[in-house]
């Protein structure tokens, strides 16, 4: 191999490495990534609850006690409408609206579980039969769909505020010539 040859080579790959190192310090300086604190190391990671009977504190414990009806009451379906708007990337919410991944949720409460005309459900679903959707049924399963109906392809992972949840289900009250009433206090 003559000489010229070798210093193409040999530049080449010196050049190639001077660019990548080049990079790599303009990329640690364009993006500071926070280092996790020397008293307590590690990155902390938001995981959905998965039920596992661990105690809660007093806030969670007393906002948890609050009764489906109470919040109910106090529910905004305005506020529920854009909570709703995380739905219809998969479900129409229309009257007479065709399905899509999800089924239509028009007139949804009171509905019987796995059961929407064009349809497939999971045999989570059909595991259900006879069973409604009533408020109490709905809360359960947008607090965490996959708790509430195992092996579900729902990918939604919950709503695990109870005053959002609230909101939202008023507002699929909403959508129904007559809509069904709130259970009573």
């Amino acid at each position: 191999m003559n000489s010229w040859l070798f210093n193409k080579i040999a530049g080449a790959v010196l050049g190639t490495g001077l660019l990548v190192l080049g990079l790599q310090n303009l990329g640690g300086m364009v993006f500071h990534p926070a280092a996790p604190s020397e008293e307590k190391p590690g990155f902390k990671i938001e995981v959905a609850e998965s039920g596992s009977g661990e105690a809660k504190t007093g806030d969670e414990a007393a906002a948890a006690a609050v009764p489906l009806a109470q919040l109910l009451a106090k529910a905004d379906p305005k506020k529920g409408a854009e909570q709703a708007n995380a739905c219809k990337a998969c479900h129409d919410l229309s009257k007479g609206g065709p399905n899509k991944t999800g089924p239509n949720l028009w007139d949804v409460v009171e509905r019987d579980i796995g059961k929407h005309e064009g349809f497939t459900y999971t045999d989570g679903f059909k595991a259900l039969d006879g069973q409604k959707w009533t408020y109490e049924n709905l809360s359960k399963f947008l607090t965490s769909p996959q708790a509430f109906i195992p092996k579900t392809k729902m990918g939604f992972g919950g709503i695990k505020n109870d005053a959002k949840r609230a909101d939202l289900l008023a507002y699929l009250q909403s959508l129904s010539d007559a809509p069904k009433p709130f259970p009573a206090q």
